[in-house]
C-alpha cells in the first residue's frame, strides 16, 4: 500500500532523510573500481527499489548529488568543468586529475537517467553534494575554486534537470565558517552539519578515537541525544544557510556479524521513538552504493526502519520530509 505524503504540521516531530549519491566520484580517492563493477551495478539497482520503499511509505528525502554524475559521458563531463579547478597539495584528491589518468566504465560514474528517476518522485529532492565531490579540508582547497566548483554543480543541474539546488552536503562531512559563508552566498540555503560529539568535529583528521567511536556509537550509547528540537534551527545572518546537523548514519548490513545489524537497528528505533516523543528532528543519512553489498539484506534494513517511521506516524504524527521541506519551515517561522 502506498501512503500519500501529508501536509507539514510544524508542531510534529520530523524524520529527515538525506542520501549522498555519489557512485565511484565518492570513493575515487580510496578504493579501486577494478573487480567492483558487480558491486555498482546493484549500487544502481539500488536507487529505482529506495524510490520504490519511500513512494510506498510516504518517505521524503534529500539525495545530495555530486554534480559530475548529472553528466552522460566523459564529453559532457569536459563540458561541465568549472573555470577554476581544485589544486589540491595531493593531486590524489583531485576528481579531474584522476579521470583524465584512467579509462573508467561511464556506468560506475555518470547517472542523469537515475536522477532524473528520483526528480519524477514526489517529496524527492535533488541536492548538491558539490560538483566533483570537493574535500573543503584538504590542503591547497580555496575560496575561488569551491565556488567555481558550487557554481557548476548548480549549471548542470539547472540545464539537466531544470532545478535550482537549494540544500547542500559537504563530501566526507569536511566544513569550516569560510565554506559555510561561501555556500550561502552561492545560493544554499540549507546544509547538513555534523553531530555536536567530538568524535564527529574535524573529520578530515582520521584520527583513529573517532573513527573508533563513530562506529561505536552505531550500537552503543556513546554519544549525546541525536534528535534534537526544531527550535535549535534558526535562519542566521545572510548570507550563512541553515544548518541541519545528522543524527544517524546508517551503517551498511554486516553479513558476518549479525548481531550487530541488530543492535544498529534497535539503537535507532529507540533514538526514532525519543524524537517522536518530544517532538524532535531525526535525521538519518548514508550512501544509496552502501547497499552495493547484499542488496537484499540491506534493503530489507531500510524496509524495518521505514515500517517503524509509519508506526511513529500513525501513532504520534512524526512527518517524513526532506532538507528542502525543513527549510521551508525554518524560513517561514
Amino acid at each position: 500500500m502506498s501512503l500519500t505524503i501529508q501536509p507539514i504540521v510544524v508542531s510534529q516531530s520530523f524524520f529527515v532523510i538525506s542520501l549522498d549519491f555519489e557512485l565511484h566520484w565518492g570513493r575515487f580517492d580510496k578504493t579501486s573500481y577494478l573487480g567492483r563493477l558487480g558491486y555498482y551495478e546493484r549500487a544502481r539497482e539500488a536507487v529505482p527499489r529506495l524510490l520504490d520503499l519511500f513512494a510506498e511509505f510516504g518517505i521524503s528525502a534529500t539525495w545530495a548529488t555530486v554534480g559530475m554524475l548529472l553528466a552522460n559521458d566523459r564529453e559532457e563531463w569536459r563540458i561541465y568543468q568549472p573555470d577554476v579547478p581544485p589544486l589540491f597539495k595531493s593531486e590524489g584528491y583531485s576528481a579531474y586529475r584522476w579521470y583524465e589518468k584512467h579509462e573508467v566504465p561511464d556506468s560506475i560514474l555518470f547517472a542523469p537517467d537515475l536522477a532524473k528517476c528520483i526528480h519524477s518522485y514526489p517529496g524527492q529532492e535533488i541536492g548538491c553534494h558539490t560538483h566533483a565531490h570537493y574535500y573543503t579540508g584538504a590542503a591547497g582547497a580555496c575560496e575561488a575554486s569551491f565556488r567555481a566548483d558550487l557554481q557548476a554543480a548548480r549549471r548542470i543541474a539547472k540545464e539537466k534537470l531544470g532545478m535550482d539546488m537549494r540544500s547542500l552536503v559537504f563530501p566526507r562531512n569536511q566544513y569550516n565558517d569560510e565554506v559555510l559563508r561561501i555556500s550561502g552566498e552561492e545560493g544554499f540555503s540549507m546544509v547538513r552539519t555534523n553531530p555536536y560529539d567530538w568524535y564527529w568535529q574535524n573529520p578530515q583528521d582520521h584520527e583513529f578515537s573517532k573513527r573508533l567511536f563513530r562506529t561505536g556509537d552505531s550500537i552503543l550509547p556513546l554519544s549525546n541525544k541525536t534528535s534534537y528540537p526544531r527550535a535549535m534551527l534558526h535562519v542566521p545572518k545572510p548570507p550563512l544557510p541553515v544548518q541541519v546537523p545528522a543524527s544517524r548514519f546508517f551503517r551498511p548490513f554486516q553479513s558476518k556479524a549479525l548481531w550487530v545489524n541488530r543492535l544498529k537497528l534497535k539503537r535507532i528505533f529507540q533514538e526514532m521513538n525519543l524524537a517522536a516523543a518530544e517532538g524532535e528532528v531525526y535525521h538519518m543519512w548514508w550512501h544509496p552504493h552502501n547497499h552495493g553489498h547484499h542488496l537484499e539484506s540491506s534493503l530489507a534494513e531500510v524496509r524495518q526502519v521505514l515500517s517503524h517511521y509509519q508506526q511513529l506516524h500513525e501513532k504520534t504524527g512524526m512527518q517524513s520530509i526532506n532538507m528542502a521541506d525543513l527549510g521551508a519551515i525554518v524560513y517561514s517561522v
